[in-house]
């Protein structure tokens, strides 16, 4: 029986996604233009408001990621009307179909009957003539099966008997059946709405898959899973511990005739009615659902909660990184980094305020030398000698005895100068020790005088240091190893990109990986622009980088406004554009002033009004944004430093009581809660449920990674080195949380810098996490310069 299509009229990408942003076809033609042009996100945002009509960094990020997809699907559909046509098989109701897929599954599922295959029973069975025996039966089920199928005996196709033309006959019908469009439209969204995913113990694996025992007879609604908790099943099936299966409830189950067959029966308008051939057709339907179709929807089903899974996930990671990298900087001070370690001793680098490698030594406090008043003594030293400010000590093995050393040393030279010590996260800090990078900048230094650098500037400032490390091996993820690799890739990407061109960059202080990172250059240009500022010495204004190779003016254009050079012209150190500097020429001549006077005269520039100053290429937004620049040039939009203080007397995960209040550093946030650093080389969990006395369904609502927090300590598990915390100060003992306190891929165990590597857990099962919640409306992955943004307004109270 034929399938009915239902075509609408095709719309062009720009008008889809228009509909989909709620914004003008206009702004959204005008936004993929400057995208095709080679303009960045953060240009695009900032330096051309006038052409796409205020289109914000979010919109931008989700139009760009729409404009992929849609142009991929436009793609297929070309190769597949091309195919069709090929065939001599299109017709103008199919053509009409084809184009007005909107998803790339409605056009695979148009295009089934068509697509070329494997040999089939189906296709068999019509070359030996059967596809009439089939169309006469399901269109006259008055006829006898057994009588009308003695007359397609087909010896030569192998054919003999009246019951080879009937299965023959089944194979066709049933292809035909499990090809129909819009049934399989019908059955998806009904199957998403009431199927559950179901997980068992595979046989025998109970021991070795312990870690996934919260799953071993585990059953909820398909559609309502967490992200954390489907990639937990769907690991625990890849490492052969689970089976992994779509189900429906008992009570659909059992219905009579089953809801899915029903289904395939209604889509051929076929009812059992007693007839001749109903019983045989009864048995096609049923078998078309569960040979041809069920396993085909629950693989399509589960990949499906992958899929969003994954997307969720990365989004998770995109926010925990955006944060990570827009952490307050403690700024240009001389820095001594200690990366700890037991036997092979605290590996000791001093930097100044711009992160240049002063000196470099080894102590050895700890076991097996014990050599603590050495030590100390050594280190003071060397504070005295450099005169540092800041002791950042790595979170790895012996942290925290490090950090006590690093307290006594503090005292020592209390008389001489004021220090203030901090425990930093050495995530990826092994990864970039290791690295290319890391070698040509340090020769001839040990890759763990490396790791120690970094370990200091990442405490000057985080960003200018993080962008040096592959954004997956920070470590703030939730299940980054299961997901989509070159999906996480590309979204890391895009943040970093956010957050470097919402700071900006002194370019003659940057190293080339910060630069490249900038609106407009890549890798080569950045290292001309650094080898040029060696070579000349540190540029004097904007203009002077034009003089650097490859870097023309397009490349000038995307990337001059986010470069900062404190020179001969005062502008040259904002975000004002140098295309757009003669509007600040036209106010200062307004008001008879210099350009110079203007900047910072926040009273004076409050009063001005932007409209006498706008023209026909820049408009409100434009001039608005510039005199709100000139108030504060160049500033810098991250938090103030601060630092949490870890208790005296807690360092180990055995000195944790219940009921103990502890101040902590938030390391990363997922959907099921916050993990937070207290000091004892294992990161405890605070669930969801216990962040606020409010109900919270985003935990990213409440805390970012970075924060500094006060936490109550709940139930400490020691053989599973469990860490359960509150930041609800009023809750007992027993209102821990039962669901995801658990050590997860997030939480990793002090001790291994390389965050990347740590994934190979399982998430805790979110008992208390509202199973049905769903997926989190979790914000687009490129906007953290407006989330960076929103979030201090609301922490500080301030109007945006």
């Amino acid at each position: 029986m034929s399938t009915t299509l239902t075509p609408s009229a095709p719309r062009s990408v720009e008008q889809l996604i228009a509909q989909e942003l709620n914004v003008a076809t206009a702004q959204v033609s005008a936004a993929v233009a400057l995208l095709d042009e080679g303009a960045t996100v953060p240009f695009i945002a900032r330096y051309r408001k006038e052409v796409t009509g205020n289109l914000d960094d979010t919109q931008l990020r989700n139009l760009e990621e729409r404009l992929r997809y849609l142009r991929e699907l436009n793609e297929r559909r070309d190769a597949i009307l091309k195919s069709i046509a090929e065939q001599d098989k299109l017709t103008p109701e199919l053509d009409a179909a084809l184009r007005a897929a909107d998803t790339k599954t409605r056009l695979e599922d148009l295009y089934l009957p068509y697509k070329p295959k494997r040999r089939t029973r189906a296709q068999t069975a019509r070359e030996a003539g059967l596809e009439p025996l089939a169309d006469a039966l399901l269109t006259d089920p008055t006829l006898d099966p057994e009588a009308t199928a003695a007359g397609y005996l087909n010896p030569e196709h192998k054919v003999e008997s009246a019951k080879d033309a009937l299965d023959g006959a089944k194979q066709i019908l049933m292809e035909r059946f499990a090809e129909n469009a819009d049934l399989l439209t019908r059955m998806r969204t009904w199957l998403w709405e009431q199927a559950d995913i179901v997980a068992t113990l595979v046989e025998g694996k109970d021991k070795d898959g312990i870690k996934f025992s919260d799953y071993f007879d585990h059953r909820e609604k398909i559609s309502g899973i967490p992200s954390h908790r489907a990639l937990a099943l769907l690991r625990g099936r890849n490492e052969g511990v689970l089976h992994v299966s779509m189900g429906l409830p008992e009570a659909l189950e059992s219905q009579q005739p089953h809801p899915c067959e029903a289904m395939v029966a209604h889509s051929i308008d076929w009812k059992h009615q007693q007839r001749a051939a109903d019983n045989w057709l009864q048995e096609t339907v049923r078998w078309t659902w569960k040979i041809k179709l069920a396993t085909h929807l629950e693989t399509e089903m589960i990949g499906r909660v992958r899929e969003l899974a994954e997307e969720e996930a990365i989004q998770v990671f995109a926010r925990n990184l955006g944060a990570l990298l827009l952490a307050p900087p403690a700024g240009a001070r001389t820095t001594m980094g200690l990366d700890p370690g037991l036997r092979t001793g605290v590996k000791v680098v001093v930097v100044d305020d711009t992160g240049k490698l002063l000196e470099y030594t080894t102590v050895f406090p700890h076991q097996p030398r014990n050599q603590w008043d050495a030590s100390a003594a050594a280190l003071a030293a060397l504070c005295i000698k450099h005169k540092v400010d800041l002791i950042a000590i790595g979170n790895g093995t012996a942290s925290r005895e490090t950090d006590k050393l690093a307290a006594e040393v503090v005292k020592k030279v209390a008389e001489h100068t004021r220090i203030t010590k901090i425990v930093v996260s050495e995530a990826g800090a092994s990864v970039y020790s290791a690295s290319e990078l890391a070698a040509r900048e340090f020769p001839d230094l040990d890759v763990s005088y490396r790791g120690a650098v970094s370990i200091a500037r990442r405490l000057q400032d985080p960003l200018a240091e993080l962008v040096k490390i592959d954004p997956k091996s920070i470590g703030v993820g939730q299940y980054q190893h299961d997901v989509s690799q070159v999906k996480l890739a590309r979204s890391l990407d895009a943040v970093v990109e956010d957050c470097v061109n919402a700071v900006g960059v002194d370019v003659n202080m940057a190293s080339a990986p910060l630069l490249a990172r900038i609106s407009g250059l890549n890798t080569t240009i950045a290292g001309n622009i650094v080898a040029y500022r060696e070579k000349n010495g540190a540029f004097a204004n904007r203009e002077a980088l034009k003089q650097v190779p490859r870097l023309g003016d397009k490349t000038f254009e995307q990337a001059a406004g986010f470069l900062r050079i404190r020179g001969d012209n005062p502008l040259d150190a904002s975000s004002v554009h140098p295309e757009a500097y003669a509007v600040v020429e036209r106010i200062a001549g307004a008001h008879e002033r210099a350009v110079k006077d203007l900047i910072g005269d926040i009273g004076f520039l409050k009063k001005l009004k932007p409209e006498p100053f706008t023209d026909d290429r820049f408009g409100l937004a434009t001039v608005t944004d510039i005199l709100a620049e000139l108030e504060k040039p160049g500033r810098d939009p991250r938090p103030e430093f601060k630092a949490a203080e870890f208790m005296e007397g807690v360092e180990e995960i055995t000195d944790l009581k219940p009921g103990m209040i502890l101040e902590g550093t938030v390391t990363n946030v997922t959907n099921f809660g916050a993990f937070v650093d207290v000091g004892v080389h294992q990161d405890g969990l605070v669930h969801v449920s216990a962040l606020s006395e409010k109900f919270v369904k985003d935990a990213h609502e409440v805390v970012s990674p970075g924060d500094i927090v006060k936490v109550k300590v709940l139930e400490v598990d020691l053989p599973r080195r469990r860490i359960s915390l509150t930041m609800r100060l009023d809750d007992r003992h027993d209102d821990a949380p039962r669901g995801d306190g658990g050590r997860s891929q997030n939480a990793p165990a002090r001790g291994g810098r390389n965050s990347g590597n740590a994934g190979k857990g399982t998430g805790a099962r979110g008992g208390n996490n509202g199973g049905g919640r769903g997926r989190t409306e979790a914000p687009a992955n490129g906007t953290f310069a407006s989330l960076f943004a929103k979030a201090q307004q609301e922490k500080q109270g301030k109007k945006g």
